[in-house]
């Protein structure tokens, strides 16, 4: 298993984890996304490959404005992480985690963020397990502001 920067050639590779993280996503909207991602210098994705086939990947991006929890200005944040389910419990995640380490450091970075629904307790263990603290609990609210009148 080796950790790359994301190519051109991998893209249909990623987008089919992206799917698989993401179920809602469709195919083109991704596709399009993560090939504008390629051209940013801000956000980063590493790809783990096993038997010449992604297995997983970690989306990163630079962010300036607040992160919860965080005292420092850029923010390496975590966009997405995932692993086929054949590969967890491998070291697969912890080798993509270390990879986007090293870019948020490169790149200026103190801290690194992330977030993860409330129910995923998954997620939630992959965090702690990483180091990660717990800096909040959320609970989002929206309001529609058109009226049936």
């Amino acid at each position: 298993m080796n950790v790359s920067t994301i190519n051109q050639r991998d893209l249909n590779g990623l987008i089919s984890l992206v799917l698989q993280l993401w179920p809602p996503s469709s195919y083109e909207e991704e596709f399009q996304h993560y090939a504008e991602v390629l051209a940013k210098k801000e956000e980063q994705v590493f790809v783990a490959n096993a038997s010449n086939r992604i297995i997983g990947f970690i989306h990163l991006a630079l962010r300036t404005d607040y992160v919860e929890g965080t005292t420092t200005s850029p923010v390496a944040y975590l966009e997405g992480i995932y692993v086929e389910p054949s590969h967890r419990q491998a070291g697969v995640a912890r080798q993509l985690l270390l990879a986007g380490e090293k870019w948020g450091r490169e790149m200026g970075c103190r801290e690194m963020g992330s977030d993860a629904e409330l129910e995923n307790h998954l997620s939630i263990e992959f965090h702690h397990a990483a180091g990660f603290e717990e800096a909040n609990r959320v609970v989002c609210f929206r309001k529609s502001l058109i009226t049936d009148h």
